[in-house]
């Protein structure tokens, strides 16, 4: 396997904007980076299952990829901007805050499952560096942990951005809210248009 190619691709969709960091940023700005770790444990879990089942399902998913990928744009893309509307709309009290921190986890898992970027992504790293050249069930769970584990870096250190600049982000909530919207409409319109 090409190492330094794998490692690029894996480094370069996990750390470059997508539905995963954008909401991790938007988390740490709210809540903090103590309270926003559930959210990026929940992408970093909801991931790792995502790549197993990229793994174990690769030829199913090959016969089928058309209609799958069709579902997952739509579906996708619908996602980012319920999310965009939930971000531009977002006026949290402390009440909706502990609130929402209880789902944050589940939410995050959930949210891998229909999120378009990290579903190709790992498809194309699947067929792309790990089946031609791995097969065995414990380097398949190896290399499906690994990426998860740079699914979780990569959002906690948008998390980590967010958290940091709290107060200065506090202070132009507004703007800083319609531009991170803008950013996932943005997203699902490329999504829409791929």
């Amino acid at each position: 396997m090409p190492v330094f190619s794998f490692l690029l691709y894996v480094i370069v969709t996990s750390f470059t904007p997508g539905p995963n960091n954008i909401m991790g940023m938007i988390f740490g700005n709210k809540y903090g980076i103590k309270k926003s770790i559930r959210f990026c444990l929940g992408v970093g879990t909801g991931y790792f299952f995502v790549m197993l089942a990229c793994c174990y399902l690769n030829l199913f998913l090959q016969d089928i990829m058309p209609n799958v990928q069709f579902v997952l744009t739509i579906l996708g893309g619908l996602y980012m901007l319920y999310l965009a509307y939930k971000i531009i709309t977002s006026k949290a009290t402390e009440e909706d805050k502990d609130r929402k921190q209880d789902r944050i986890y589940f939410t995050a898992i959930l949210l891998q499952f229909i999120n378009p970027k990290g579903i190709l992504s790992g498809i194309t790293v699947v067929t792309t560096f790990i089946l031609p050249y791995y097969h065995s069930h414990l380097s398949l769970i190896f290399f499906a942990a690994l990426i998860a584990l740079f699914g979780f870096l990569a959002t906690l250190s948008w998390s980590l951005f967010g958290s940091v600049f709290q107060t200065f982000l506090a202070k132009y909530r507004t703007p800083f809210n319609i531009v991170m919207a803008l950013s996932l409409v943005l997203i699902s319109i490329r999504i829409f248009i791929e």
